[in-house]
């Protein structure tokens, strides 16, 4: 009985911890925004928050996938190169007659193919996630060059623009699909065996092992996942912009992995949720369209995400250390 209730009263001290980690976040944004449109009062035009939305949809898509690999403890840096080539096999299948949902599902599949590659590389090769996902993220970079010899794929169908420049209401669609993503994994992640497997995975990983739980299995399911999305998120980019670039996503993992360390997900893996997720992504779109708004040379901007990402990362550590 003790050890059920010391079981009980964990997760009840995770689930509390989340959701007062996931209100400071929101907290934050709030007083972001309420700064911005004090000091820039165009920030609260509808047209302009829509914009704001519809351009971090695709990191928060990504970003969803990348917080089931930090929930495992593991970490996927490969994600931007998937992002471009997701693009680039979308764009050609379609320059060789391929209709636009099955050159969608093929690029989706591409991302998981990429993503169980990371996940047996680390599982059975035991090779540290960052090390394995550094050398995909160069292998994939490779791909997405060789197959366009460098240059841009374009001549994709009007129909496919859809995805990425469409609205339904006034609202742009990659918000829809941003909502639809998050509804889907938070289902996953809270209310499936699976889901929950992958918490106590990342709360500890020799217990769940022990309880009869298939850890290897689970790892590389959270890099398949982190593929997939992170190939819908190069997606909706190729869509948006109309043209596939080789170099689309380069610097984009940083933005994922931001967003779900900002969101409140710890390094150390266990703890996180899909809305703390979705507002690490808001905070980088405020912050972006702020420098945009301010008048800030765009340069900055790199640096400025650094800083956040090291505050973020110090932050996580200090709460572990009060843990």
């Amino acid at each position: 009985m003790n050890n059920r209730e010391n079981r009980a009263n964990l997760s009840l001290w995770y689930k509390n911890s989340s959701t007062a980690s996931t209100l400071t976040i929101l907290l934050i944004l709030i007083l972001m925004s309420t700064a911005l449109a004090i000091a820039a009062p165009s920030f609260l035009k509808t047209s302009n928050l829509l914009s704001t939305a519809r351009n971090f949809s695709a990191i928060a898509v990504a970003g969803i996938g990348v917080s089931i690999v930090i929930l495992t403890g593991n970490i996927d840096i490969s994600v931007g190169s998937v992002y471009g080539l997701a693009g680039v096999t979308v764009a050609m299948l379609m320059q060789n007659g391929w209709s636009i949902l099955p050159a969608v599902l093929a690029g989706m599949v591409i991302g998981m193919l990429c993503g169980l590659a990371n996940g047996a590389l680390v599982v059975y090769l035991r090779l540290p996630s960052y090390i394995a996902t550094l050398g995909m993220m160069q292998i994939v970079r490779g791909i997405c060059y060789v197959l366009t010899r460098g240059y841009p794929v374009s001549g994709m169908a009007d129909s496919f623009k859809w995805i990425g420049q469409g609205q339904v209401l006034d609202i742009p669609v990659p918000i829809y699909f941003m909502v639809l993503f998050a509804v889907i994994f938070a289902v996953f992640r809270n209310m499936t065996k699976t889901g929950r497997r992958i918490f106590a995975l990342g709360g500890n990983e020799e217990a769940t092992r022990i309880s009869g739980v298939n850890t290897r299995a689970l790892k590389i399911l959270g890099f398949v996942l982190a593929g997939a999305c992170a190939a819908f998120a190069g997606i909706i980019n190729a869509s948006k912009v109309g043209v596939a670039q080789p170099t689309a996503g380069s610097g984009f993992e940083m933005d994922a992995i931001a967003s779900v360390i900002i969101g409140g997900s710890s390094m150390a893996g266990g703890v996180g949720t899909v809305t703390g997720t979705l507002i690490g992504s808001a905070i980088i779109g405020v912050l972006r369209n702020a420098l945009v708004l301010l008048s800030v040379e765009s340069y900055w901007q790199t640096m400025v995400m650094g800083v956040v990402i090291i505050s973020a990362v110090t932050i996580d550590q200090l709460r572990k250390a009060r843990r």
